[in-house]
């Protein structure tokens, strides 16, 4: 089939999706928006940075040729960097899918639909209602908000004690619920990054990166190993903490003999009232319900104020006549 078939189907599906659709890049997940759509290139911009980029027809049809050269299969790590948006709007083609977590655009013999194109999450509808996320994080987050709003933090030394004790258990709350969705969103993450590429979102970016933990085999081996190779015992063992400090209880060595010691202060959370918690989350809830249906309520008083002057002045022009 030549290109011209394919590009002039995709300008079809184009024109199709709404102007407001987000697009998705494969690797970096970054989001763009298209402006125009003309016969021998598009105009798209990136949401995190400013100014139009063109995809010209030519490039996606080097595209085109490196999937159908390549038995339909082709490696999306092979894409220059600035290319990405190529293989999402080629993508759209009802015959070529892209495979994230393989990290694959391929030609198919079904049609399949783009899952780089959402036309839901680019326009925000203020209408739906307000939905309270199911999460500890959440509701904790709301109350430290508060205490910040109630005390405003500026110069701690001059906040009473009590002030303070709230905010430190609230930030230590957050802290601890943030640490744990964190991580529950790093395993989910995890599975969607195949490469180094940093993937970009509205608030930063993130990196798929390797650390490297080494841990000691069993003495034995290593000693054996070591000392085939020619290096002594002796030079790789080291005084073990716990036999000191058996030692130091049937001898009349003192701890600070043997130990270099510091002492910390440090603050621990102690406890909880979660009760009050509640207590002091059910009124925020309740303010912030409240505000809504005032909010609603104004806006309701402002389109009947609007409905009443249409209707007046429909029936003033209704009723007059010119000569």
């Amino acid at each position: 089939m030549p290109f011209s078939v394919t590009w002039h189907l995709i300008i079809e599906q184009l024109d199709e999706i709404p102007d407001d659709a987000t697009f998705v890049t494969p690797l970096s997940e970054r989001s763009f928006r298209l402006s125009d759509i003309q016969e021998h290139r598009l105009l798209m911009s990136y949401r995190d940075q400013s100014g139009t980029i063109p995809l010209k027809r030519e490039q996606f049809e080097t595209l085109y040729e490196r999937v159908t050269d390549s038995s339909g299969e082709f490696d999306l790590d092979r894409l220059p960097a600035d290319a990405e948006p190529y293989a999402t709007i080629l993508s759209v083609h009802p015959r070529f899918e892209v495979d994230q977590r393989e990290g694959i655009l391929r030609n198919t013999d079904e049609p399949t639909p783009s899952a780089l194109v959402n036309t839901t999450l680019s326009v925000e509808d203020d209408s739906q209602p307000r939905e309270e996320p199911d999460l500890a994080l959440y509701a904790d987050s709301l109350l430290l908000i508060d205490a910040l709003e109630r005390y405003t933090p500026t110069e701690l030394s001059s906040m009473e004690t009590a002030e303070l004790v709230n905010l430190y258990t609230l930030c230590s709350d957050v802290q601890r619920n943030a640490n744990d969705l964190r991580q529950d969103v790093r395993a989910v993450l995890l599975d969607r990054l195949h490469h180094d590429q940093p993937v970009h979102g509205q608030y930063g970016s993130i990196q798929r990166t390797t650390r490297r933990n080494r841990t000691l085999k069993d003495d034995e081996t290593v000693l054996e190993k070591l000392e085939a190779a020619g290096i002594d015992r002796e030079r790789v063992t080291t005084v073990d903490n716990s036999k000191v400090d058996d030692a130091l209880d049937v001898t009349d060595l003192s701890e600070s003999d043997l130990y270099e010691i510091e002492d910390r202060q440090y603050v621990r959370k102690a406890d909880v009232d979660e009760e009050e918690k509640e207590s002091r989350l059910q009124g925020l809830k309740d303010q912030l319900a409240a505000a809504d249906t005032s909010e609603a309520e104004e806006l309701q008083a402002e389109i009947e104020e609007l409905e009443a002057r249409i209707e007046e002045l429909t029936s003033f022009k209704s009723g007059t006549t010119f000569e």
